[in-house]
């Protein structure tokens, strides 16, 4: 039997999140956010039109258990005037909060965050492509070779320590080539290096036994219901006695990389998956490529400015000019391209790359918890080669929103603005849109066509994929565009 009850004090161990009077889809004129970040998301919240930041509780304290035989709601008539903590809508989280709160915390119908409960099924490298590996598998048994080598876009890779003995002899075959050691679950570069010789991954090994990871580079907690294939571990408040060894990926490394001005560069491109269940996936046009300060060369394979190009890698070189930057817009990156290599070879790339995202969103989707409160903006990091053929090296679920300049600030503002229009808390839009600023509908449950109307998928001999990566983005125009239209539509039902 579900009981209501009149809401607790802000310091109880059940929290309710966006209680309201108002109906799901209702608009609203006022949004209670809340963030920890404090850059160029900050910014785009504190300046969006009917936005309010809600302040912390300072009595709240100690960990939350969900009581689930109580469902908490609020009587007409007695919210309290000014905010607390625990009164918010819309809340930009970080993955330690989701790790140590989602469980617990009860949300109601409008309200949305920032991440789905088990994004790491994505964004640690490790489960990244065991999953890309399983649904290879599965499309090779459902629908034949052609359609699983369509997964064919992530270097040969090996967990270490656990696949150790797996990786030695596939480094006995090929003897000679550069391999790369990634942790599974750091970001900007750290604990990266190449090697050759099996002599350095012992070195590795010895190094690693009986490390111990910090609480925060502990492996996340997963949820009590795993959907199946999901990964499960105990959390880690249950593990302060014994937080796991630091895992690494094996990787063999790409020794040739697409170079522009004798420098290696990677891509990074953003994703919002509003849905798992359905999927329903939306591409920005906008990204950049990013390079790294020192010409290419095999020959220097410790030379971190040389193989990685993360920013915060980057900025460290003696030679980094932070007013130039290390980046292009992807605009400028397409156009390069076709002009070295023609608009035929620039759009087949580009395609390649559209396949990469939808086939990793669908490797997840059967293990993702799809639940409705639920958004994910991700940074996915993209290598071309000479071939011109794109790699995935990884997923990001918390990609950087602190601007290197003044154009990188500008593209995270337009990023973030256009974000917040597609979560669309203040429910404006009607659902049918296919381009909501700089974001295209690349997936509703099925492809989505650039073209007008339902889509003839039998043959999908003239279908293009509604995509527009590196292309123009006329965001500000199409906004009043699509605003004043929805705006016409509500006056002429109303």
């Amino acid at each position: 039997m579900i009981l209501e009850k009149d809401p607790e004090p802000c310091n109880q161990n059940y929290k309710g999140h966006g209680l309201s009077k108002g109906k799901e889809r209702e608009q609203r004129a006022s949004i209670r956010f809340k963030t920890t970040l404090v850059n160029t998301l900050m910014d785009v919240l504190r300046h969006r039109p009917g936005w309010v930041e809600v302040k912390e509780c300072q009595e709240a304290s100690g960990p939350r258990v969900a009581d689930t035989s109580v469902v908490q709601r609020e009587p007409k008539g007695s919210r309290q005037p000014g905010f607390v903590e625990g009164d918010w809508d819309f809340y930009w989280c970080d993955v330690s909060w989701l790790r140590e709160n989602f469980d617990h915390t009860y949300m109601d119908e409008h309200v949305r965050i920032s991440h789905f409960r088990n994004h790491y099924e994505l964004t640690r490298k490790n489960y990244m492509v065991k999953n890309l590996k399983r649904f290879r598998k599965q499309l090779e048994r459902e629908a034949g070779k052609l359609e699983a080598a369509k997964c064919d876009f992530f270097p040969k890779t090996f967990e270490m320590p656990c696949e150790y003995h797996l990786f030695v002899e596939e480094f006995r075959k090929n003897p000679g080539i550069t391999w790369i050691m990634k942790p599974v679950a750091r970001s900007q570069g750290k604990g990266i290096f190449l090697f050759r010789r099996l002599k350095d991954i012992m070195d590795w090994r010895k190094g690693t036994t009986g490390k111990k990871l910090t609480s925060s580079e502990a492996q996340p907690a997963r949820s009590t219901v795993n959907p199946p294939g999901g990964h499960d571990a105990r959390s880690s408040d249950d593990q302060k006695d014994e937080i796991p060894v630091e895992n690494y990926v094996a990787q063999r490394y790409i020794e040739n990389p697409y170079l522009i001005g004798g420098r290696k560069f990677d891509l990074r491109v953003y994703v919002l998956v509003m849905s798992y269940v359905p999927l329903r996936a939306w591409l920005y046009r906008d990204g950049f490529a990013r390079f790294s300060n020192t010409r290419f060369t095999l020959s220097s394979i410790d030379d971190q400015y040389v193989h990685l190009t993360n920013v915060a890698v980057q900025k460290t070189s003696p030679d980094y000019h932070p007013k130039k930057g290390c980046k292009w817009m992807i605009q400028r990156f397409r156009q390069y391209l076709a002009s070295k290599h023609g608009p035929e070879a620039v759009e087949t790339l580009f395609s390649d790359m559209d396949n990469i995202f939808i086939r990793s969103l669908q490797s997840v989707q059967k293990v993702i918890i799809s639940d409705k409160h639920c958004f994910e903006l991700y940074g996915y990091d993209i290598l071309i080669d000479q071939d011109l053929k794109p790699w995935l090296l990884e997923v990001n679920a918390s990609p950087s929103l602190t601007a290197s300049s003044q154009e990188d600030y500008e593209l995270k503002t337009c990023l973030l603005e256009d974000t917040l229009h597609v979560v669309d808390m203040e429910a404006r839009l009607t659902g049918r849109e296919k381009r909501v600023g700089g974001f295209d509908l690349m997936w509703n449950d099925g492809p989505v066509s650039r073209e007008e109307g339902a889509p003839d998928l039998s043959g999908m001999g003239n279908f293009v994929t509604n995509t527009h990566l590196g292309c123009v983005n006329d965001r500000k125009k199409q906004l009043r565009q699509l605003f004043r239209s929805l705006q016409s539509q509500k006056k002429a039902s109303s």
